[in-house]
């Protein structure tokens, strides 16, 4: 894992602008710090194209400085830099060698992106199997490429004014070579109702975040850089109804468990308990790979999964550390995990996410985890019950409109309306908040992330991948994990897998037994209880938090413009009912206004 910020344009200009802000991506990076600063005239004798790129490299496959970036291919007349992993380099490799190319490197994925490309243009990134953000230059052909993997593992922005093309995987980065930016008064009002802006857009005007499985093609042979977005992999096309095989299912899943461990470096394990992350364990135990696992563990009992991982620890003998979480280590980490962000997102979880990583990090670069488990197999509970809704068409609105809205989001109702798109949405939007700020929340997403089928299994699972996991959990994993200069592996976003799963018939899904499959596979290790307890989620005591920093809270809200200009009572409002619902409403102000004051 890597981080990069790059200037493509027909100006020259001072690197040391790029230079200035690349500290806040050393930390995707921190083994070394490479740049380029080139005219393609002088150093290619082609085009007249002024490059600046900086890459902070994180060594994981292929340790040599062969495999630095950014990577040139004088014989194409190409450049790259490329952040993430490609698990089947390997047979790339051997590919690309019969082809004719000739590689510098043993062994770097790295090379086989760029020579891939090179040779075979975009069409080459549907051989890759990993996950990526790229930038790739053909000054052949004068034009960039900016790529992102297919379910948005790794985040690329880009900032297009005129003839220069910007571009990071750091949005503050981005937004700090240039002093003048503009909030975007509607991505403001969809964060306070979501907590994340969603792709393409960002909270400022005119800069922008590449889609999950799509790639922009920008024209530098033009006064004004013209650029053409192509989506390279839909999940919708992949939905289809051919039998489901366990045999096959499980096999993609051992080969992607596989894959991921391939490095040149010692590679742990995220533990929590869970279904997801117990059943990579076993897999890795089967095949006598040695397990180093990690785990949080609380103080408060409600939150606290140890009696389950340590059954986990014991069955398979496993080389395990546990950190214990006291109110004063979450009081400790709960700033660094919010500054490691670099969009706001309100998802609590990212303070257990950061202190697990930053655990891992002190001895390992590389991990696994479980995520992407719940998306793959259903194992939310928000898809039992849309599937087992009552479906009513006009009282769930109606009493959802009567409801105080200081009261909830109204998903209690909502969530049994005939609608899908209503029903579904009110699992993630909170109408009721925007309306206690005054906003009228017209703008509605949920359209177009729904898929038009009328399975409605099908239907939520897609929903999930085109907002949930790609929106929020993989933003969630990238930064918390990067932050802490730790590369982040998830077998079950393979994205063979996906399709597998996606592309059959969900006779595998049994609405009383989420996760039936993996169950089956852990059934002769873990008794009924370890295998059906009710899902916890990876959280803290946020609303005890919250409500015991009120005052530091509140003076962050009220130094900051947005909830001031917008509602200046609202936090008073909200301690009216000291729930968790209004806990995480205090606590999404609180993260817009501190990320803001950090510009």
């Amino acid at each position: 894992m890597c981080g990069f910020i790059g200037n493509v344009s027909n100006s020259r200009v001072d690197i040391n602008a790029l230079v200035e802000t690349n500290h806040l991506i050393t930390c995707r990076g921190p083994d070394e710090t490479k740049n380029l600063d080139i005219n393609t005239k002088e150093f290619f004798g082609i085009q007249d194209i002024n490059l600046q790129l900086i890459f902070n490299r994180l060594s994981i496959i292929d340790l040599s400085p062969k495999a630095s970036q950014p990577m040139v291919s004088k014989e194409h007349k190409t450049i790259s830099m490329f952040n993430g992993e490609i698990y089947n380099h390997r047979e790339l490799r051997k590919e690309l060698i019969k082809d004719g190319e000739t590689f510098e490197s043993n062994h770097s994925d790295s090379e086989v992106v760029l020579l891939g490309l090179s040779r075979y243009g975009m069409s080459y990134i549907n051989k890759l199997n990993g996950q990526f953000a790229i930038f790739f230059i053909d000054t052949k052909k004068s034009k960039a490429f900016l790529i992102r993997d297919r379910l948005g593992q790794k985040p690329i922005f880009y900032h297009l004014l005129g003839d220069k093309l910007q571009f990071s995987s750091n949005l503050l980065s981005l937004l700090k070579i240039n002093q003048h930016q503009t909030l975007d008064e509607k991505q403001i009002y969809n964060y306070l109702n979501l907590g994340v802006v969603p792709s393409p857009s960002t909270l400022f005007k005119n800069y922008f975040k590449v889609k999950p499985g799509t790639f922009l093609e920008i024209d530098l042979n033009v006064n004004i850089y013209k650029s053409k977005e192509t989506k390279y992999w839909d999940i919708e096309e992949k939905h289809s109804s051919k039998k489901f095989d366990v045999e096959e299912f499980m096999n993609l899943f051992s080969d992607s468990v596989t894959k991921r461990m391939e490095s040149d470096v010692d590679v742990a394990n995220f533990l929590s308990g869970g279904i997801d992350s117990t059943s990579i364990i076993k897999m890795l135990s089967e095949k006598d790979h040695p397990v180093n696992s990690f785990s949080v563990s609380y103080e408060d009992d409600r939150y606290d999964e140890s009696y389950w991982f340590n059954q986990v620890v014991d069955k398979y003998n496993l080389n395990h550390q546990t950190q214990k979480l006291t109110k004063d280590d979450l009081n400790g980490d709960i700033e660094s995990a919010i500054n490691a962000f670099d969009e706001p997102y309100a998802d609590p979880s990212i303070v257990p996410s950061f202190t697990l990583s930053r655990l891992i990090s002190e001895n390992y670069k590389v991990a696994i985890s479980g995520d992407g488990g719940d998306e793959l197999l259903g194992g939310y509970l928000r898809l039992q019950q849309l599937l087992g809704r009552k479906k009513y068409l006009h009282p769930a609105k109606y009493l959802n409109n009567i409801y105080p809205n200081f009261l909830g989001t109204g998903n209690r109702f909502l969530k049994n309306s005939s609608n899908f798109s209503e029903a579904y949405s009110s699992y993630f939007e909170d109408i009721n908040f925007t309306k206690l700020l005054g906003i009228n929340a017209s703008n509605r997403i949920f359209e177009e992330l729904i898929p038009n089928t009328e399975n409605t299994y099908k239907k939520t699972l897609i929903a999930d991948y085109n907002l949930y996991l790609t929106e929020m959990m993989m933003l969630k994993v990238d930064r918390t994990s990067m932050a802490n200069s730790l590369e982040v592996r998830s077998p079950f976003v393979d994205h063979d897998l996906v399709e597998y799963t996606l592309g059959t018939s969900h006779e595998y899904f049994d609405i009383n037994n989420p996760k039936k499959i993996l169950k089956e596979f852990l059934s002769e290790d873990f008794n009924n209880e370890f295998l059906n307890r009710k899902k916890m989620g990876f959280v803290f005591n946020l609303e005890k938090w919250v409500f015991n920093n009120i005052n530091t809270i509140k003076d962050t809200v009220h130094e900051g413009d947005i909830i001031r200009n917008l509602n200046p009572n609202i936090i008073d409002r909200l301690l009216i009912n000291k729930s968790r619902i209004n806990a995480q409403r205090i606590w999404k102000i609180f993260i817009l206004e501190k990320y803001l004051s950090r510009l």
